[in-house]
Parts: structure tokens; sequence; C-alpha cells
């Protein structure tokens, strides 16, 4: 589509551009896969267990916070009481190779944002497809605020929670090493994506399929979910569920400033 910018495509067409698009996001996901393969001692012993550590710097972080404001200090975690445990003969092997394919995808999202982008440009009028920079730019500099506030507040908030958390001390949380990779790429690539709400809603509202109005008429209902979704990520105090539900609601309220202002030069033009 983006090579045939200036002339109409069949369907089929289309969808051949659109097969080319998915190809070569595939073969940079792969690309970048293979290049943390050569730091997959890093990848794994630093990141992807790190948050099982009481020395993580999340964990330092609140404790330290909490004994400045004065508030419980029982917040300080020492120790992490829980094992993770591979159940299964390929459980390590597949955990490997999703955990490089998931860290390729993260590190060739700007790559796989410009690639999108030159598939619907020529929908867009000129000026619009000029803003090609600085759509890339925003758009991987959300994901990757999202990936971080993902990795750095909701993972190990989520750990500290149901790593403290029993039903009767006859049970002993032993993780499932699935269970855990699982937790950490949906938390990351979740959170990664919700931060992506502004620019989607910028496109909506730029095609009229969503208006400010159905913003503000149904933010209520977005507070209490973001509310939940704190609820159910953190501890049960206030102060870690203020920590989520804060970061996902400023992204919901730019959102819809984004679409307010996309709405009225709409409106004007």
């Amino acid at each position: 589509m983006a090579k045939k910018a200036h002339k109409e495509m069949s369907f089929m067409e289309h969808l051949e551009e659109l097969r080319w698009v998915l190809v070569r996001c595939s073969l940079a996901t792969v690309i970048m896969a293979f290049a943390t393969y050569m730091v997959n001692d890093f990848l794994f012993n630093t990141v992807i267990f790190g948050p099982t550590k009481a020395e993580f710097v999340t964990y330092r972080f609140f404790c330290d916070a909490s004994k400045y404001l004065g508030i419980a200090e029982n917040i300080c975690i020492t120790d992490l009481d829980f094992k993770i445990q591979n159940t299964s003969m390929e459980g390590q092997i597949n955990t490997f190779i999703w955990i490089c394919i998931t860290a390729g995808f993260i590190l060739a999202f700007p790559y796989i944002i410009y690639q999108f982008w030159n598939f619907i440009s020529p929908a867009l009028y000129e000026k619009e497809r000029k803003s090609a920079k600085a759509f890339i730019i925003v758009s991987s500099l959300l994901f990757f605020l999202g990936v971080l506030f993902g990795y750095f507040v909701i993972i190990p908030m989520t750990i500290n929670f149901v790593s403290t958390f029993q039903i009767s001390t006859a049970v002993v949380n032993e993780f499932n090493l699935e269970s855990y990779i699982s937790m950490i790429k949906s938390s990351v690539l979740v959170s990664g994506l919700f931060f992506e709400l502004p620019v989607i809603i910028y496109f909506l509202t730029k095609l009229g399929l969503i208006t400010v109005a159905f913003l503000r008429k149904y933010r209520r209902y977005a507070i209490v979910i973001v509310l939940i979704i704190a609820a159910i990520v953190t501890p049960p105090d206030v102060v870690s569920q203020v920590t989520v539900s804060i970061p996902m609601l400023l992204v919901f309220e730019a959102s819809v400033i984004i679409a307010a202002v996309v709405e009225k030069r709409r409106l004007k033009a």
C-alpha cells in the first residue's frame, strides 16, 4: 500500500501489502529476539527474576519513601518467601524462547509502528503524512513508558501480594515457572498497549467513531475500572493502589484532552 500510494489498489493488493508488513514486523522481532539471546544471562537473572529479590529497586524505593513520609514501615520487604519451580520437561526451553520473542517484540516496536504507519499513510492527507516522525516517536515513547510502568510498578506489587497471601500456614507458595512468566509478559505488554490509548483515541476521534461527549459520559465507569484493576494487582493498601491507579487515570484524561482537540479541529474543518 505504501509503495502504491498514488494509485488505487484492489482489495487483494491491500491484503498482499499487509502480508508483507506482517512479514517485515515478524522478521524484525526475530532479529531483536536473537539480539536478546546474546545477553540472556542479564535478561533472565537481572530483568526477569529481578522482582523476585528483596533488594529490587521498587521495593527499596517504597521502603525509603515510607520511612521518609513516616508511614507504616511494614511496607519494607526483607524477604520474599516463595520458590519458582519448573514442572514440565520443555518448561525452561519454552520459557527461554518466548521471553526472547517478547523482548524482541518490545525492542522492535518502533519499527513495527513505522511499518503500520507506512501501510495506513496513503489514506491520510499530505499534512498528516508529514507527521510520521512525531507519530512514531510518541507511540514508541508511550509504549516504552507503559512497559516500564508494568515492570517497575505492577509486577513487583503483584509478586509482593501473591507471595505474602496465605489461606493457611499449611500451604507453601511454590509458583509454577509458566505462571510466573505469563504474569511477567501480560503485565508489561498489557501495560505498554494501555499507554497507547491516547494514540488510539486520536485516530478513532479523527475518524468520527468516538466523541468527547462519549468519553466524558463514561468517565466514571473508566475510573471504576481503573480502581478495580489497581485493587487486583496491588497489595490491599491505599498507597499501592493510588500508585498504580494515578498513572492509568492520567493516561485516560490525556486521551480525553486529545479527543477534544481533534474533534474541535475536525468540526472546524
